[in-house]
């Protein structure tokens, strides 16, 4: 059998400017393409989880392209550490290839293969893909991490400005892939699950559409936002384009495109921002943790129709505004005291475009737990903020059919007497730290 290099697509589902599938077709071997779909993280999703439904969709179409050139992709689906043993025999693989990931899941589970295939004396090579500065390359000048955003903005822009990101040229060397017959592809039932209502998750990133970006950003009723993030979470576009694009076009969402790298960069140096506030001082305040009205947060019957067109969003599209978020989050971790845990866990649960690290970073800004996040007496204001993003109703009218009628709930607290709540319990969890 002929020995092959194995390229493992992970959260880069893409051809073009893939720098692991990039540096495995530079090797001197064909390079087979695989995908694992790991049972560990599916057994714990829903059987009709819309991320599961693009991911198979996003790999339907890479295949296509693989098939094209005379090669198909190989899917799996199982424990990775039970699968490698039996794919490396199957290929004869000599080398993986593969993109790094940062999450803490992702790097025991890269650990415990890395050992794997070193007992097999396989190599294993792993790339920067999905960010464009990681780990310890954007550091302050006494070289420990930065944990303000704006410095490390600059920083970030500075060393960008001194270099050009060029695209891997990936498609000059794809004559280098395993020249293999079709190979069947698992249906989603195959897998254990099924369709859902995904529509087509269309990106733009015109020159339109990022020129008016921060005049139109914050407003949920208008098409102001790109709709990319999902693109990014599971790779199916290239930062590195995105970025090219940003600069050319919009420093606001340049911005935006930054805080990914940035809460990405948080996670690798601060591990226990999972599970623990970034400021251990947050970690002592008195969460009440009404389950009753968590529920009535989840589904969208707060009685403040803000807060509850942005849950019903969320849940029948797997999406929601920016703004919104932050207005939704805030009044969990705020006006309910509900712990930012359980608010962190539902949207992970819902969010199509969930990445461990900005929801992390999200969350634990709106209740200024976080690294750079908002001050503890910041609490929006939900009519404030409607007056400002959706003075017309539109968004909320959208999404809140019933708004106008005897049936909308009242209001689950009331807004001054949830402000002052929420100042007394976190100066009391922060004692003087609060003052």
């Amino acid at each position: 059998m002929t020995p092959v290099t194995l390229f493992w697509h992970r959260r880069d589902l893409r051809l073009d400017d893939n720098a692991g599938l990039y540096n495995a077709l530079c090797s001197q071997l064909p390079v087979q393409p695989i995908f694992i779909f790991d049972s560990l993280i599916l057994e714990k999703l829903p059987k009709s989880d819309k991320r599961v439904e693009f991911i198979h969709r996003s790999l339907n179409s890479l295949n296509k392209e693989y098939q094209s050139k005379g090669s198909s992709l190989k899917i799996y689906h199982g424990n990775p550490a039970e699968l490698w043993p039996s794919i490396l025999q199957e290929w004869n693989a000599q080398a993986v290839y593969t993109n790094h990931d940062y999450e803490p899941y992702a790097l025991s589970r890269d650990q415990e293969i890395h050992k794997i295939l070193l007992s097999k004396g396989v190599t294993f090579l792993t790339f920067k893909d999905q960010c464009i500065f990681e780990k310890g390359e954007i550091l302050k000048d006494d070289g420990k991490p930065y944990t303000v955003f704006t410095p490390y903005s600059r920083k970030w822009k500075a060393k960008l400005d001194n270099q050009a990101i060029n695209p891997f040229p990936v498609r000059a060397h794809l004559n280098n892939l395993n020249q293999q017959k079709p190979i069947p592809f698992p249906s989603l039932d195959e897998l254990g699950f099924s369709e859902t209502n995904l529509g087509e998750l269309n990106y733009d990133v015109s020159e339109n559409k990022l020129q008016r970006y921060g005049e139109y950003r914050d407003f949920p009723f208008l098409p102001g936002t790109s709709r990319i993030s999902v693109h990014l979470r599971f790779g199916t576009v290239s930062i590195r384009q995105m970025v090219n694009i940003a600069r050319k076009n919009s420093e606001s969402w340049l911005n935006e495109l930054i805080w990914r790298d940035f809460y990405m960069m948080i996670l690798w140096h601060f591990p226990h921002v999972v599970g623990k506030a970034f400021k251990p001082a947050y970690d002592r305040i008195q969460w009440r943790n009404n389950p009753s009205e968590f529920e009535k947060w989840c589904q969208g019957k707060t009685g403040y129709p803000i807060v509850d067109a942005g849950m019903r969003q969320l849940n029948e599209t797997g999406f929601m505004h920016n703004r919104v978020r932050m207005i939704v989050a805030s009044f969990l971790t705020k006006h309910l005291l509900i712990d930012w845990r359980w608010g962190e866990a539902y949207f992970a649960e819902k969010l199509l475009d969930f990445e461990l690290s900005s929801n992390n970073g999200g969350w634990q800004w709106a209740a200024s737990s976080g690294c750079d996040a908002a001050p503890y007496f910041r609490i929006f204001n939900p009519a404030e903020q409607t007056k400002k993003f959706d003075s017309e109703g539109c968004y909320i009218r959208k999404w809140v059919k019933e708004i106008d009628e005897f049936n909308y709930p009242k209001p689950i607290v009331d807004h001054k007497f949830a402000r002052e709540r929420a100042l007394k319990v976190y100066k009391e969890g922060l004692g003087k730290e609060g003052e």
